[in-house]
């Protein structure tokens, strides 16, 4: 079994842990070598649910605070072992997220007293559908374990303080015909050439800037897939448009989906798919704190994390860790390693 030393330098660590393949449904081996380590340490108690790893301090302190990070990362692209080139660490899943759980790992060794009681998580199958996200089964099955006054989840943000997360709406807008010959096509109707309609709303489409908790968003509605088409020698009778929407946390689910039928007026409308999005809650003291006592900048999260799902637990969450969020999932991923050994330094000043 794969032995994680919690002593190594922090950058170190990332690296270790990163040669330990890892592809969501494959975590049980990087789980069972974090698992081992944390029991080795006499101040947390430690829980293990599937291949999800939970460790707690339990010193009766006024506030508690949790820190989370997934495990898995998406499938390989040749770039596993990880390697160094300088100030960087290349390979799958250093920057999202394994950085942000080797920061994590180090100050639940270090951290025998913290100012605040902590609560580490480390769950499987982030980057998969939703049906198997650990920290989702987590909040449904043993909510308790999750409850907090305040939560950082670590994934990656380039050092800087997302807050919030937007919401995500994915609807399939059908434009209608009748089928016909297409040697006769005026004895029918191209329902193609009816989605130029759709695509040209889309076209038009302004998005919106809300500010929410002193945060500025930006939303957006999108195309992503366009399905239609019977034979190569038949009109249409049916073209579906896959719209995916992403709006601020000023907005509900509901409220999303009432502002796209209203968009596609005209149009069937059918949701496929929906998360809602998390509200900054910058000004509860405890997220106050985090922003002042790490001394990082903020600014909105443009795309749906799982602080959702502990915002929908009452408990308010940031995004934080090092790592850049625009080289998450490709090949030549990497994480520059200050920002490993920066992110360490403020969270160890923040809680100790």
């Amino acid at each position: 079994m794969t032995t994680l030393d919690l002593q190594m330098d922090v950058t170190d660590l990332t690296a270790a842990i990163v040669d330990v393949e890892s592809v969501s449904g494959n975590e049980k081996a990087l789980a069972d070598a974090v698992e081992a380590a944390l029991r080795a340490l006499p101040h947390l108690e430690v829980v293990r649910d599937g291949d999800s790893v939970i460790a707690r301090t339990d010193l009766g302190r006024a506030e508690r605070v949790l820190l989370a990070g997934h495990l898995d990362t998406v499938p390989l692209n040749g770039n596993l072992p990880s390697r160094r080139e300088g100030d960087r660490l290349y390979g799958c899943g250093t920057t999202d997220m394994k950085a942000g759980v080797a920061v994590q790992l180090r100050l639940a060794a270090l951290l025998t007293e913290p100012s605040r009681d902590v609560t580490y998580v480390f769950y499987e199958c982030e980057e998969i559908e939703a049906a198997r996200n650990g920290l989702k089964r987590l909040a449904e099955t043993r909510p308790e374990l999750l409850a907090a006054d305040f939560a950082v989840l670590m994934e990656p943000t380039g050092g800087l303080i997302e807050g919030g997360c937007q919401g995500t709406l994915r609807v399939e807008v059908t434009a209608c015909g009748e089928r016909a010959h297409s040697a006769r096509a005026w004895m029918g109707s191209n329902a193609i050439h009816a989605a130029a309609e759709i695509l040209d709303r889309l076209r038009a489409y302004e998005p919106a800037q809300p500010v929410v908790d002193g945060l500025e968003y930006h939303e957006g509605l999108n195309a992503v897939f366009i399905s239609g088409g019977v034979a190569g020698n038949v009109i249409p009778d049916e073209c579906v448009v896959t719209v995916n929407y992403r709006f601020a946390p000023d907005k509900s689910v509901d409220e999303a989906e009432e502002y796209v039928r209203a968009f596609f007026d005209g149009f069937e409308v059918k949701p496929v798919d929906a998360a809602p999005g998390a509200r900054p809650g910058l000004h509860r003291p405890a997220a106050r704190a985090f922003v002042a006592e790490t001394g990082a900048d903020v600014r909105a999260k443009l795309g749906w994390t799982d602080v959702a799902r502990f915002d929908s637990l009452g408990v308010p969450a940031v995004n934080y860790g090092p790592g850049h969020p625009t080289l998450a999932h490709t090949r030549d991923e990497y994480v520059d390693l200050p920002l490993i050994t920066d992110a360490e330094s403020r969270l160890l000043a923040w809680l100790r």
